[in-house]
């Protein structure tokens, strides 16, 4: 994503779909939000358990860019606020070093390829718990109410279908071991200092979670330490 700094403030502002011009603060100052995409929005209700169990409260269409999708999306496993926290984990290294986390989401066509990014996941997060991939199957053995169309223009019944699926054998093991890269969260973190590096990997490790009830709500993290350093 290109960006300049504003020579004044020093605040980074990046590139839309118009040339960069000179700043001017009039105009800043008259610029109106624009609240959007309204006719993506899903409601979601309240789930009826505490311990994350997929249920019918939970959504189950895929969302998200790719960049940022969270693996119980990609799996189909239901997803509910919790994919929000993933969203925000993964945008942390654009916000702090202008990167993707992940690197390999495109196949050579330019097309999404699910398993190259879960591979990717395997590689910064380990493997994915047994649980979450006997959830992946309980809801792959089920058809969404109304079928919809994936990239490639095929009709799909479920995430597996969606995204190129099964992504696990029997026994759990990933079928894509030749695309799980040699990465690690540790090398992948922005310049900073080493307590604040520390700092930023715990952060994130809060929220970069296999399992979405794992990872800390919003209000948990606005505490975290990392969101204190400098203050």
């Amino acid at each position: 994503m290109q960006y300049k700094i504003d020579g004044k403030g020093g605040r980074i502002i990046y590139r839309c779909h118009n040339d960069f011009g000179a700043l001017d603060g009039r105009d800043i100052k008259n610029l109106i939000p624009k609240i959007a995409d309204f006719g993506l929005a899903t409601r979601l209700d309240k789930l009826d358990s505490q311990d994350g169990v997929v249920g019918k409260q939970l959504g189950i269409y895929p969302i998200q860019p790719d960049f940022y999708r969270a693996p119980e999306v990609i799996l189909g496993c239901g997803w509910d606020f919790k994919a929000d926290i993933w969203n925000f984990g993964v945008l942390l290294w654009n916000i702090l070093g202008s990167q993707e986390l992940f690197k390999q989401v495109y196949d050579a066509d330019g097309k999404y390829e699910a398993r190259s990014h879960l591979a990717e996941m395997i590689a910064l997060l380990g493997p994915p718990p047994k649980e979450l991939l006997a959830r992946s199957k309980t809801m792959s053995d089920q058809n969404w109410p109304q079928p919809v169309l994936n990239d490639s223009g095929k009709l799909c019944n479920n995430a597996q279908e969606f995204f190129g699926g099964p992504f696990f054998d029997a026994e759990g093991e990933f079928r894509h071991n030749e695309l799980i890269p040699s990465r690690s969260l540790e090398n992948t973190t922005p310049l900073l200092e080493q307590e604040e590096q520390e700092a930023f990997l715990s952060f994130v490790r809060q929220m970069l979670t296999w399992l979405p009830e794992e990872r800390k709500t919003a209000r948990e993290l606005m505490d975290h330490q990392f969101l204190k350093l400098g203050g």
